[in-house]
This record gives C-alpha cells, structure tokens and sequence, in this order.
C-alpha cells in the first residue's frame, strides 16, 4: 500500500507542478512583468524548491517523513492561493519561495528527496531499478496531464469570456486542490517509510553514519554526484517548461491551445523511457545507461532553433524528449545503491539541492541572454552544459559497480 501511496503523492504533485509551469511566464505576462520579472519569479520559485530540499536532506528522518511529505503539500497549496488572490510583483515573488512555485515543469524538490530515500526502503536491490522506473513512469504520466490542464485558461477565455488574468487564477485553484489532495496522501503511509534504526547496523553499533550524516566512505561519491548533478541542473534551469513555453510563444506565436498538448506529449515520451531505462540498465549499466541515454539528447534539443517551422521543430522536441528523461531512474536507483540505507536521505537531499540551487541559478542568467544574444541561446548553453556533466560522470563513475551489477558480474554474466 506504501508503495501506491507514495506513487500518488509524486503524481498529484507532478500534476501541480507541469500544470503550473506551462502557465507561470504567460500568467506573468498577463500582469504586465517583464521577462527579467518573471525571470526573477522563476528563479525564487526553484530557490525554495533549493531551501526546501536542504530541509528534507537533514531534518526529514528526525520530523518524520510522512510529516514532511505533508508539508510540501501544504507549502503548495499556499503559494498557489497567492497566486489566485495577489498580483503585486513583490508578494508574487514571496509566494514563489515559499510556495516552491516550480517552473522546471518537472517535480525535483523536497518531496523527490524524501521519496527518492524510501523507495529503496519498499522493495529489494533485484526491483530498485523498476520500482524507480515505475515512480517516475507514475510523475511523466502525471505530468502529461498537468500539461494537458494547461489548457484550461484558453478554454474558460473562449467558452465563459474570462479575461486572461481571471482564466490564469481559476486555474490556481486547481493547482491549490491538487497540492492539498496530496496532502492526505502522505498523513496515510504507514510507519514503515519511516527511518528504522533497528535495520541499521552502524546505529545499533552506535558507530558509522547516523541518519542525516554521511560516512567517510560515502562522503567523496556523493559530493562528486552532487558537483556533477549541479552542473547538469545548471544547464537544465535554462530549460524550464516555463522558458522553452516562452520561446515558442515568442518564436512561433502560440499560445496554450498548442503548447499543452506539445508538453502532454512530451510528458508522455518522457514516461516510456523510463521504462526503457531499467531494461537497458539490467544489460549495459546504470552509469552507462546514464551518460549514453543523455548525450542525443542534448544534441537534439541544440538543432531545434535551426528548424524551419513549428513542426519540424515541435518534432525535434518530441525526439528529445523521448530520451533526455531516461537517464532520471537509473541516476536515482544508483545513488541509493552506493551509500548505506541510513545515508539515503541525506544523499538523496544533497544530490537534490545542487540540482535545486543551479536551476535556481539558470533562470536569471537566461533572461538577458535572450534579450542580448538571441532568444534561442538558452537551447545551445543548457545541452552543452549537460554534455559536459555527461562526459564528467561517465569518467569519475564508470568504474563504481551497485551491489547487483557487482554480484552480476561475480556469477560471471
């Protein structure tokens, strides 16, 4: 039943968060901010996402996990009510931090971290990798749908002559019903998601890593993890569903009656990859399946601003899209595999928060780029960043087995 239950609170969530994300910038728009505005906004709203990871890293198997999970919801569901009711840049700003307003379009907060360090808890070495797969076959799909809910402002425009700002807040709502659904979710798992100091032998030792620290051991695998995934998230901040919606709004000229179904889509190519990560994992690897998944990826996305229409550049879109999410499953299951299970946590939350605090980051950095440069620069420097991190785990990482890989190559195979 955990297993379900924690599937449900990551889809509702990601539900939230693809809904929210297509219509943030336009939302915005419609108030009149300028792009260095709502650049700004952005960038807040991923910074608590940032401060709410570095809160779950240390403090979630202390408060409790449920409890945790609890309060992400709650926390949304607050920054979605603002949204409905206020429209001063100031408070709008507040609310993103505090509300972890996210406009990646794909859920990489606090609610992953602790998550992300119970799955394990939930299943053996033998399934992690699918169980994984599955969880993030759950949030894509969801996803999808939150996308495709995005266009509810151009639906309540044209069939009950909302303005475009009553349309944008009717929609908040929504998003504030899905945070607090999620909400009741998390308050019934049960105790066993919860950090068990009897299934810890350093804890009953009284030796080793306690929950919320990292061993001597650990310390220079996640640290490097964490290093890399920062720059990967640096590059992935200046693809956010709110910017890439806006350069296709500003490219092309459309709006959320085309820009919903696009991300529903792409939703949806991203969840059947991840179904395909874990069958590619069994026979190549996790770090191979990583690295070797990722790279096209980046390569595809950088042709986009050189097609010739819409299409064939919505298209080349889909095709990364099909790839660029399969590498998520395999990077979660393997950073869970390579510390101890009382260090899940904690190595969850700071390989989170760098990706957390550098997509914060992008965001900022991308607005006046687009403005200076040219409104494509942000689909050139995000891939050629992720290449780099690609390139940078492959060789720090290849030689670092999980158990199963280990005990799969001692039986010989």
């Amino acid at each position: 039943m955990d297993r379900y239950l924690v599937f449900g609170c990551a889809g509702l969530r990601a539900l939230a968060i693809s809904l929210s994300s297509i219509m943030l910038a336009l939302y915005l728009s419609s108030l009149d901010f300028s792009v260095s505005q709502i650049a700004v906004v952005i960038s807040l709203g991923l910074a608590g996402c940032a401060l709410g990871t570095l809160l779950a890293s240390f403090c979630a198997d202390h408060f409790g996990r449920r409890k945790t999970l609890a309060l992400v919801g709650i926390l949304m569901a607050l920054g979605g009510v603002t949204f409905v009711f206020v429209q001063q840049h100031l408070i709008i700003c507040l609310a993103a931090l505090v509300g972890m307003i996210n406009g990646m379009g794909r859920d990489r907060g606090m609610g992953l971290t602790v998550e992300q360090a119970i799955i394990p808890q939930i299943t053996d070495d033998k399934n992690r990798t699918q169980t994984f797969a599955w969880y993030n076959v759950t949030i894509d799909i969801c996803h999808a749908v939150g996308a495709l809910l995005a266009f509810l402002p151009a639906f309540l425009r044209f069939h009950l002559s909302l303005s475009a700002v009553h349309s944008y807040q009717w929609t908040w709502g929504l998003y504030t019903l899905l945070s607090l659904a999620s909400v009741i979710l998390a308050f019934n798992l049960s105790e066993g998601v919860e950090i068990n100091p009897a299934s810890c032998p350093a804890q009953r030792r009284g030796s080793g890593a306690k929950a919320g620290r990292l061993s001597a051991e650990s310390k220079g695998k996640v640290f490097r993890l964490a290093a890399l995934s920062g720059l990967d998230s640096l590059g992935g901040g200046f693809l956010t569903n709110a910017l890439i919606s806006f350069w296709f709004f500003k490219r092309f000229g459309v709006d959320e009656s085309f820009l919903a179904p696009l991300f529903f889509f792409a939703r949806l190519a991203n969840s059947f990859s991840h179904l395909a990560s874990a069958w590619i994992a069994r026979r190549i690897g996790l770090v191979n399946t990583m690295v070797f998944t990722h790279l096209p990826s980046s390569l595809l996305l950088m042709s986009v601003p050189f097609m010739p229409n819409l299409w064939i550049a919505s298209l080349f879109f889909m095709m990364r899209e099909s790839l660029v999410e399969m590498d998520v499953p395999a990077r979660q299951s393997y950073i869970m595999a390579i510390v101890k299970q009382q260090e899940r946590t904690v190595a969850a939350g700071i390989t989170n928060l760098t990706r957390s605090v550098s997509w914060a980051i992008s965001p900022m950095l991308a607005a006046p780029l687009m403005g200076v440069l040219t409104l494509s620069a942000p689909l050139f420097i995000g891939p050629g960043l992720k290449i780099v991190y690609d390139l940078g785990l492959y060789f720090s990482f290849r030689h670092i087995k999980a158990p199963e890989e280990v005990k799969k190559q001692d039986d010989g195979y």
